[in-house]
């Protein structure tokens, strides 16, 4: 009768790679895609160096990501006065509509709060924070959600189309390869 402690000795390796594909083997040609590993790890790594004075700053920017950068802050400050815009409007249907003046002031704050994240993730992007660039494609991705269910209540009028294609517009030229070649020097230097 044998003893259940008595396992068999292990298998050295050989050094054979299995004939399937395995989801972590990188083949040549494909995009290496790695999630990062700069990413913040409290409230204060993820504020912009110097604060926000630091906002005008594009020096040492590939022509890419500078573009990539003020159409990011330049729709975030858009988004954050439409938001403005949008609570006084809510504030007034509270007065008429009180059931539907709620969801308009949550969807108008859940835009704010994306519009100032917008803001403050350019600036990280800025300053070559892969995890800022990969929350500012997911951003993008809202953003088409968010058009998408505009459109559905405006039957295709009104700007929010304009902000979803200038999303588009950054998204790409954050991943450009003159941008990955930043990113990837960035990286180096941290």
């Amino acid at each position: 009768m044998s003893n259940p402690n008595d396992a068999p000795p292990p298998q050295e390796p050989s050094g054979e790679q299995p004939s399937g594909d395995h989801p972590h083997q990188r083949r040549a040609g494909w995009f290496p895609f790695e999630m990062p590993a700069d990413r913040p790890r409290n409230f204060y790594e993820a504020m912009p160096q110097g604060g926000f004075t630091g906002i005008f700053s594009v020096s040492g920017l590939p022509t890419e990501l500078k573009i990539s950068y003020w159409i990011w802050v330049l729709t975030g400050l858009l988004g954050l006065l439409g938001g403005v815009i949008g609570l006084f409007g809510a504030l007034v249907l509270f007065a008429f509509l009180p059931g539907i003046a709620i969801l308009v002031l949550l969807l108008v704050l859940f835009g704010a709060a994306l519009s100032g994240a917008q803001i403050v993730l350019a600036m990280k992007m800025k300053e070559g924070r892969e995890w800022a660039r990969f929350a500012l494609t997911a951003v993008a991705g809202i953003s088409l959600l968010l058009t998408l269910i505009s459109l559905g209540f405006t039957d295709g009028r009104g700007g929010s189309g304009i902000n979803f294609l200038a999303g588009v517009v950054a998204t790409v030229l954050m991943w450009v390869p003159g941008a990955q070649r930043w990113f990837a020097a960035a990286r180096g230097r941290a």
